[in-house]
């Protein structure tokens, strides 16, 4: 494999979505330097629901992937290296959404994390939707106690994207993504990826918006503010 490949984000955010990915997607899909690529995927935070794989192996496949493979992380007898085999064989690494915590909680479980920081380190692109894209990020935020929010912690997901980010939480005013830069503290900037857009985070950390206008904020003194948007890329051949 080669250098290391961006990471995309894509945010999801229900029905009427599809079209806006498709752009997105063929970027992935012409980075793996193959004509039908093999798509891992990756069900952790959505316990490998039969239901989300199918929906997902239709789509992924009507916009330019060859075949769809899961890899298998939840359920009785799930041996790590049954999902080793599929992601090391895959030319990119999907995963999907449901849960944050709980797919980070699986992937750590199954000893896996290590294994895809190596295979993105390596050169395969990866690609994440709703919580699938918190997950490749750097850290995401929980409540010991939901009714207090003294008791938010962060805790680490993948980092292959280095940034913070939240998906389609537009509506709430990023409520989950203003916590979690407060806990990162003064100075950090966090993503907010609104429903329909994209996000592809280069090694170095450089980001550039897909779909739609990407929301920012950031921690000022322990002040959360939105800051400019980052506007999205025009669409062309090329990827960043």
């Amino acid at each position: 494999m080669g250098s290391v490949q961006p990471v995309y984000l894509l945010a999801g955010g229900g029905p009427g979505r599809a079209d806006a990915y498709r752009p997105v997607l063929r970027r992935i899909f012409a980075a793996c330097g193959a004509e039908a690529p093999l798509v891992a995927y990756v069900g952790a935070a959505s316990g490998d629901s039969p239901e989300f794989f199918g929906r997902m192996r239709s789509y992924l496949t009507a916009s330019g992937s060859g075949e769809v493979r899961l890899a298998p992380t939840c359920g009785a007898g799930r041996a790590p290296a049954a999902a080793e085999a599929v992601l090391r064989d895959a030319d990119a690494v999907f995963l999907s959404g449901g849960d944050v915590e709980r797919g980070m909680g699986v992937l750590a479980s199954r000893r896996l994390t290590g294994l895809l920081g190596e295979l993105h380190r390596a050169g395969k692109p990866f690609f994440g939707l709703s919580a699938g894209s918190i997950m490749l990020a750097q850290r995401w935020v929980r409540w010991r106690d939901p009714h207090d929010e003294a008791t938010a912690e962060a805790f680490d997901c993948l980092a292959l994207a280095p940034v913070l980010c939240d998906v389609h939480g537009e509506d709430e005013d990023w409520e989950e993504l203003r916590m979690l830069l407060k806990l990162a503290g003064d100075g950090a900037v966090g993503y907010g990826i609104a429903a329909g857009g994209a996000i592809a985070v280069a090694p170095g950390g450089a980001v550039r918006a897909f779909g739609a206008a990407c929301h920012r904020l950031a921690n000022r003194g322990g002040l959360v503010e939105r800051i400019a948007d980052l506007a999205p890329a025009p669409r062309g051949p090329r990827a960043p």
